[in-house]
């Protein structure tokens, strides 16, 4: 063998050990040389490829961007570089970067696989794009948040004040029909502002290890009384489906605004599958959604027949107040809830929609350590109207029109009342006082001194002194402080008569703790 030829034949093998593909065309877009990892690539053998011309092998290749490229460099005799997607004669797609290489026999062309590279790019541009939402959910909710915990107080003084206005006013007098108004405009701004709560994840939440299945059963009737006679309900519950940590009420809520969103998206009727599972959500899923840990989950998935959405909805879905539906039909709170619930549980939301094909909503709750117990859903009673008292309350409160409200409320009942805008003034007036202080009703923010810390101080000093907790919204330090763990007394802001005096009456009839 000459030394050219035994060149010829190092080089050959030199370029069929690579794993990156190499080819030569001639000035004719004829193979002339393929390596194996160009046969692997082309999902063809060499046999296919040489002494054929591109177009012919490949049926359209001579009106692609990567051919344009490949025309230039061989008619100016220059180098280059592109990325390119081909589709593959099974129907794959891959990513290769291409190099261009003039030869004496017309251009070399190297091909790099960059497929993995893509997907892990994608993959982080994704990741990146759920955090940046991730992100601006989190600002729109603590703002959410603020906004209803200041609303809450002054709801609580619209509201007390209505209800004192229509005890003083009978039925048939022409005013009591403007309060009744301003009553009923109040409560529907409460009714917002725990929506705005929930989206938050800043609102008390009674949490009980539950049945998934067994909260969708009780909830059946009400579901097909909401979707109407031309939308088919189907429940497909798991067998065995492991028990979660929830509050029912809450859980209740999702499924009656899925179900709402589902029939309106569904104007002349169609189809809706609640269903549940047991599944693993893994490492990989959980690297694919950054507020995700892998472990297991309860699903809850809700799919619709309905109109769907185009991506740019699906984007905006989640924010308080957006909404497609036309003007006076929607408050647009109703996924920011369920969003929002989902959240503070712990769990995962997943939505799939397109425009005329549908929407499901994937809901994962994590499985609780404990089983559920088997109870019979009791029906709902009226609470009795609560008697009045005598006893002596001590409330805390650093809202002036707020504190002034309760204090009216508490004393229009019988109850003393002794009063304090902080924690500092409360010490004082409990050292002072010599007779029994019956209650400490206290918000759980104050200023300087926690609601918790205040609570404890003077529970060493009277002992025989009951404990009830007030707030608007729920934050980190009333979970640092354990208020809902330790099951002490709490009442929701804002107040109204009936709330505050029931709850009052419960805590002061109930055993010490």
């Amino acid at each position: 063998m000459s030394y050219e030829g035994l060149a010829g034949s190092v080089a050959r093998d030199v370029l069929d050990s690579l794993r990156e593909g190499c080819q030569v065309v001639d000035f004719e877009y004829r193979y002339v040389y393929v390596n194996e990892a160009t046969a692997t690539q082309a999902r063809r053998s060499a046999e296919e490829l040489l002494g054929r011309t591109m177009m012919e092998c490949f049926p359209g290749m001579e009106n692609t961007p990567m051919f344009a490229t490949l025309r230039r460099c061989m008619a100016e005799r220059q180098h280059d570089r592109m990325e390119n997607e081909f589709t593959l004669g099974d129907g794959s797609t891959s990513w290769y970067e291409l190099f261009f290489v003039p030869v004496p026999q017309g251009m070399c062309i190297l091909s790099v696989d960059i497929s993995a590279q893509k997907r892990d790019a994608a993959a982080l541009a994704k990741a990146e794009e759920q955090l940046r939402h991730a992100q601006k959910l989190e600002a729109i909710g603590r703002l959410a948040g603020g906004i209803a915990h200041d609303f809450n107080n002054v709801l609580s003084v619209i509201l007390s004040y209505a209800d004192f206005l229509r005890e003083e006013l009978q039925p048939g007098e022409p005013m009591r029909a403007d309060v009744d108004e301003i009553h009923k405009a109040g409560v529907r701004a409460m009714e917002l502002t725990r929506q705005l709560l929930a989206f938050s994840r800043q609102q008390v939440l009674q949490l009980q290890v539950l049945d998934v299945n067994h909260v969708i059963a009780g909830t059946e009737k009400m579901l097909r009384r909401l979707l109407g006679a031309d939308v088919t309900l189907t429940i497909l519950p798991a067998h065995g489906a492991w028990s979660i940590k929830a509050d029912p009420g809450q859980l209740e809520q999702i499924l009656m605004n899925l179900a709402v969103n589902a029939r309106d998206a569904m104007p002349r009727g169609g189809k809706l599958l609640i269903e549940t599972k047991n599944v693993e959500l893994d490492e990989e899923y959980a690297e694919l959604h950054h507020d995700v840990a892998p472990g297991p989950y309860v699903m809850l998935a809700v799919t619709d027949t309905g109109v769907g959405m185009d991506k740019e909805t699906q984007a905006r879905v989640f924010e308080p107040f957006f909404t497609t539906k036309a003007k006076g039909k929607g408050t647009g709170l109703g996924l920011s809830t369920v969003f929002g619930i989902v959240k503070q549980l712990g769990g995962h939301i997943w939505l799939y929609s397109e425009p005329d094909k549908g929407t499901t909503f994937k809901i994962y709750l994590p499985r609780a350590a404990e089983t559920a117990p088997v109870t019979a859903r009791s029906s709902v009673t009226v609470p009795p109207v609560p008697s009045r008292g005598h006893e002596t309350i001590l409330l805390v409160e650093d809202d002036d029109q707020v504190r002034g409200v309760a204090v009216g409320i508490l004393r229009r009942q019988g109850y003393r009342v002794l009063e304090a805008p902080n924690a500092g003034e409360a010490l004082m007036i409990c050292e002072d006082h010599s007779a029994r202080i019956h209650l400490l009703l206290t918000d759980v923010i104050l200023p300087r001194v926690s609601g918790r810390q205040l609570a404890e101080r003077l529970s060493a000093m009277r002992p025989d002194m009951k404990v009830l907790f007030m707030s608007g919204y729920t934050d980190d330090s009333v979970l640092q402080h354990g208020i809902l763990e330790s099951h002490v007394a709490f009442l929701q802001k804002p107040l109204t008569p009936d709330a505050l005096t029931r709850k009052v009456r419960e805590v002061l009839d109930a055993p010490l703790r």
